[in-house]
C-alpha cells in the first residue's frame, strides 16, 4: 500500500482541522475520528496540561475517543475543548449513554504565551471552527494550528530560540497496515536527525549556525526556560486492545527522544495520544513492526514540523536562520 499524503490522515477515518491566529501567534488543532477509536496515552514530561487523560488508560472506562484537541494558550487553551464537544454533539458523534450521545474528547496544551500576544488564546469558537474544518487528505504543516506559536531550542535563552510548528508523517507495512503521527513541537530541547547525528534546529549562533547546547550545559547550569511541551497523536488502522494502544503511545515517545535533545524535562509536558481505529486485525507477529514504525513516524513528523515552520512574532524559522549564512 503506497503512502498517499505522508500524513496521519492516511489512516482511514482520521481527519485533521486547524484554527490559526497568526497575528496573536496561537491556534488549535483537532484530530477527529467520528466513528471512535480505541484510545491510549502516555505522559512523560513533568509539566503537562491535559484533559481527561486518565480515561484513556487501562482500567478506566473509555473504549473509544472521538477527538483529540491539541491547543496553544496553556491552561487557557483548554477552553477550545468544549467547542469541539459541541460540534461533535451537533453531528451526532459519540457513545450512547443514558439515552444521550456523548462525545469523548480529550486533549493537551502547549505553552505559547511568550510568543505573540498572551491575552489571545484559543477558546470555544476556535475549537468549534477547527472541528468543523477537519478533513481527510493532505495536512498543512509548520506555523499553523496548535503549532502557530510553538518554538524550540530554548536552553541558551529566549534571544536564541527558533520556530517550532506542527508536522505529520505516516508509514505503511504488511498487508495494508498504516500508522501515522501528528506532532506539535514546542520543545525546550534541540531538534536532531538521528540518522546523521546532525542538528536540524538549535539555539541561534553565529552566521546562521547553532550553539552547541551539550557543551553549554557541561560548562554551566541552566534554568529550564518557561513555556515548553511537545504533544502529539499516533493513529493506526490496526485493531488493538486498550493495553496495546497505551503501549503504542509509550513506544511513540521513542521517536520523540530520538528527535529532541533534551526531552521529557521538568520544564516540558510531553504527551502522546494513540488511536486505533480497528479496521484491520493485528497479528501478534506484526506488533513490533507497528511500534517501530510509529516511533519513526513521530520522529519524521517532528523534523517536518520544524522545517516547514515560518518566521513569526520575531522568532526566525530554521530556513530563514540558515539563509542568513549565505
Amino acid at each position: 500500500m503506497a503512502k498517499l499524503n505522508d500524513a496521519i490522515t492516511d489512516v482511514a477515518g482520521i481527519k485533521v482541522g486547524n484554527w490559526t491566529d497568526s497575528a496573536a501567534a496561537t491556534g488549535c488543532t483537532v484530530v477527529l475520528c467520528e466513528a471512535g477509536a480505541m484510545p491510549g496515552v502516555d505522559v512523560r514530561g513533568a509539566s503537562p496540561g491535559g484533559h481527561d487523560t486518565d480515561l484513556l488508560k487501562p482500567g478506566y472506562s473509555a473504549q473509544a475517543v472521538h477527538a483529540v484537541v491539541l491547543t496553544g494558550g496553556s491552561l487557557f487553551g483548554m477552553a477550545a475543548i468544549p467547542g469541539v464537544v459541541r460540534w461533535c454533539e451537533e453531528q451526532g458523534i459519540g457513545i450512547t449513554f443514558a439515552r444521550q450521545r456523548i462525545p469523548i474528547v480529550t486533549g493537551a496544551v502547549i505553552f505559547d504565551l511568550n510568543t505573540g500576544r498572551s491575552d489571545i488564546r484559543p477558546g470555544f469558537d476556535a475549537g468549534y471552527a477547527a472541528a468543523s474544518e477537519a478533513k481527510t487528505g493532505s495536512v498543512a504543516e509548520g506555523s499553523i494550528g496548535a503549532g502557530t506559536g510553538a518554538t524550540v531550542a530554548k536552553l541558551m535563552g529566549a534571544d536564541r530560540h527558533l520556530k517550532g510548528g506542527i508536522g505529520t508523517a505516516s508509514e505503511t507495512f504488511g498487508d495494508g497496515y498504516v500508522v501515522g503521527a501528528l506532532m506539535v513541537v514546542n520543545a525546550v530541547g534541540d531538534i536532531f536527525d538521528s540518522s546523521t547525528g546532525e542538528a536540524i534546529a538549535g539555539p541561534r549562533g553565529e552566521n546562521g549556525g547553532f550553539v552547541d547546547t551539550v557543551a553549554g550545559l557541561r560548562a554551566r547550569s541552566r534554568r529550564v526556560p518557561d513555556g515548553n511541551t511537545t504533544i502529539g497523536v499516533v493513529a493506526t488502522n490496526a485493531k488493538l486492545t486498550k493495553e496495546q494502544t497505551n503501549r503504542l503511545a509509550s513506544i511513540a515517545h521513542d521517536g520523540m527522544a530520538r528527535a529532541i535533545r533534551p526531552v521529557h524535562t521538568t520544564g516540558d509536558g510531553d504527551t502522546m495520544f494513540a488511536l486505533a481505529t480497528g479496521e484491520k486485525e493485528m497479528a501478534q507477529t506484526r506488533i513490533i513492526a507497528l511500534e517501530m514504525l510509529a516511533a519513526l513516524a513521530v520522529e519524521r513528523a517532528i523534523h517536518k514540523a520544524v522545517l516547514a515552520a515560518t518566521s513569526l512574532a520575531g522568532v526566525p524559522s530554521v530556513t530563514e536562520w540558515h539563509a542568513r549564512a549565505q
